[in-house]
């Protein structure tokens, strides 16, 4: 038998299972119920095998292993961005490590068409489960998928048009924390810059911090500003709540992008000057001079709760759809309870 290269001068000849058999003695039946882990298989045979296996350096097929059994012991997760921080990828990928999966995981970058071809490649590559960070308003071109028996799980908010397990935070009441925070003390004029409400947390997020205004009997006009998070539209809202008529006095970020913005339109020293609450925790958020008070969401358990409703899904394709709201907590490290 040749190890060497094929006769073309291409790449060197992988061992096969018929090599190992040849190599065994024994037949190619026997081989294969031995690289399947079949306990019937006899001792002298087994070793036999075994030894074969590791004079030759074979090993199985794996694309084989997965048209036979329909398994790929993969998952796929599409997630809004990779480059930056995400603490939820990271416990998805420490949770499918721990249960023996791997994660193939891909950004859409807030691209809905971006993130339609990236699905439909992770769906025909047959993986066992996809979870899904949704930005598209649509999804029904998965439904197909979905019928065919795909598990889908989503994080942060639902999968539209598609009946999906799905783990998210509790928005509201992390918002209605820190209104309540900065209104114990003293603060009357609490503004808002968040998120786009075309996204889910974005929009409950808003929503909640209206209903708290209007709950205080306090104005709503000027002091709501959700939006895409560019430097120019945090630019605009600071300016708007902070050098208007009646300025804002505390500040509520509606996640990590923005905070992150509007301390850097802010700088050191008018930071100082506002008490900010926001939402997500920030990297080094404890280390800044003052610290940052934050809603911190439960990221870890976010990401384990999505492998396991997926893993969930996978055994029992039949059961119930499940939403799982994972409860935030406020941070209290300083600004945040600043006087009035």
């Amino acid at each position: 038998m040749s190890r060497g290269r094929g006769g073309d001068g291409g790449r060197p000849k992988r061992p096969t299972m018929v090599d190992v058999a040849r190599e065994a003695g024994v037949g190619l039946r026997t081989v294969s119920r031995v690289v399947n882990n079949d306990p019937t298989v006899g001792p002298e045979n087994l070793a036999k095998v075994e030894a074969a296996i590791k004079a030759l350096n074979f090993q199985p097929d794996e694309r084989a292993r997965q048209l036979r059994t329909g398994v790929t012991g993969a998952i796929g997760a599409a997630v809004r961005r990779i480059a930056e921080t995400n603490p939820v990828l990271a416990a998805i990928e420490q949770t499918a490590r721990a249960t023996g999966l791997t994660l193939l995981a891909s950004s859409t970058d807030f691209d809905e068409a971006r993130e339609r071809d990236i699905l439909i490649s992770m769906c025909r590559q047959r993986l066992d489960g996809i979870i899904i960070e949704p930005i598209g308003d649509n999804h029904d071109y998965l439904q197909p998928e979905v019928a065919a028996g795909m598990p889908l799980v989503s994080v942060d908010q639902p999968i539209n048009g598609i009946a999906a397990d799905c783990v998210m935070s509790d928005n509201a009441a992390g918002i209605g924390m820190a209104f309540h925070h900065l209104h114990q003390h003293g603060h009357r004029r609490i503004a808002y810059i968040g998120d786009s409400e075309r996204v889910l947390a974005g929009r409950e997020r808003a929503m909640a911090f209206r209903a708290a205004l209007l709950a205080h009997g306090l104005p709503v006009d000027g002091l709501v500003h959700p939006g895409d998070i560019t430097a120019e539209q945090v630019s605009t809202a600071l300016d708007t709540v902070l050098h208007g008529p009646a300025p804002a006095t505390a500040l509520i970020t509606g996640n990590m992008n923005t905070t992150i913005a509007v301390l850097r339109r802010l700088g050191r020293t008018a930071a100082a000057q506002l008490a900010i609450v926001g939402f997500d925790e920030v990297p080094l958020a404890d280390l800044m001079h003052p610290a940052l008070t934050v809603i911190a969401q439960d990221t870890a358990q976010i990401g384990r709760t999505a492998v396991d409703l997926l893993r969930a899904r996978i055994a029992d394709p039949s059961r119930e759809v499940q939403t799982i709201v994972v409860p935030v907590a406020l941070q209290v490290r300083g600004p945040g309870a600043m006087p009035v």
